[in-house]
């Protein structure tokens, strides 16, 4: 073994990469959590048109 693998502290990649992977995974949920609610409201303002358009 070398010097220079021997200083290098162990476990730092899988700390990075696990911290990467935590990012991706938040990132997902929120963009999830934006696609449905947005969906939601589009599905609201459908519905609404269809009730006014009963109505008048």
């Amino acid at each position: 073994m070398s010097d220079e693998t021997a200083k290098r502290p162990k476990g730092k990649k899988k700390a990075r990469a696990t911290d990467r992977d935590s990012r991706i995974q938040r990132g997902v949920m929120i963009r999830a959590g934006l696609y449905i609610f947005g969906t939601h409201i589009v599905a609201a303002w459908v519905m609404l048109l269809f009730y006014l358009g009963q109505h008048k």
